[in-house]
């Protein structure tokens, strides 16, 4: 059982007995099965935030893996690249393991997204939405059918069509792009854009998710920068000073 504790000690928080739980109970037998002990010494147990942030990154980013069919090497190494950044080679060989797991397995999306928009405050779940949208363009391109399922994540988590297309055109580019990434159209006066940035800039911020350590902090930052980007191309089409 002890070779189980850093994952179902971060994980378990608050997702024993809901359907997050159920995915970690399936997966438990087969970390348990394919972890050795050399890999597991010397761990210490994450913060249960944390945890079920990453946890709830994991299963969401199974099931954007498998909408079109097929799991690409593109896919796992952006997500084991992401958690190489932010927590190094031995918790990402271990986050690996638990997500072949969770790619094996069959599980009600719609009821793991209304545990986590239970549990989870909406700057967590925005920077999970962001995470997904980069998953799903690290083959250099946007399946539809990626996009459904992260939509329906989406709605599913509680956030509203207009952070969605914020977000999504972080990643799927036309000319009105920094418009909706400012959750505004291209009519808007001078004043709603001014206006328009002081209010996503405060969603944004990196300090939302500044509980749950630096390693996210840096990941949330990614965000804001494109947002100051919109924020700036906006001001230079409009000749706003």
């Amino acid at each position: 059982m002890a070779k189980l504790g850093k994952w179902l000690g971060g994980g378990l928080g608050w997702a024993l007995g809901g359907p997050i739980g159920a995915i970690l109970g399936f997966i438990a037998g087969f970390m348990y099965d394919n972890m050795t002990i050399s890999s597991l010494q010397n761990q210490t147990r994450p913060d249960t935030l944390r945890g079920d942030f990453g946890v709830s990154l994991l299963i969401l980013s199974a099931a954007v893996m498998k909408a079109d069919g097929k799991v690409l090497k593109s896919e796992l190494e952006y997500v084991k690249t992401f958690f190489l950044r932010q927590y190094g080679l031995a918790e990402t060989q271990q986050r690996m393991l638990m997500l072949r797991g969770i790619l094996n397995q069959e599980f009600s999306l719609q009821d793991v997204c209304a545990q986590i928009r239970y549990n989870m405050e909406i700057p967590l779940r925005l920077q999970l939405l962001h995470f997904l949208f980069g998953i799903s363009m690290s083959d250099g391109h946007v399946h539809p059918s990626e996009i459904n399922v992260i939509s329906s994540i989406a709605s599913y988590m509680g956030i509203n069509q207009k952070d969605f297309e914020s977000i999504k055109a972080m990643f799927v580019k036309d000319t009105t792009s920094a418009y909706k990434i400012l959750e505004i159209t291209p009519d808007a006066s001078d004043e709603e854009v001014k206006k328009a940035y002081r209010k996503m800039a405060l969603k944004y911020h990196p300090d939302k998710v500044s509980h749950l350590g630096e390693d996210i902090q840096k990941a949330a930052k990614e965000k804001f920068q494109q947002l100051n980007a919109a924020y700036e191309a906006i001001k230079k089409e409009k000749g706003i000073f």
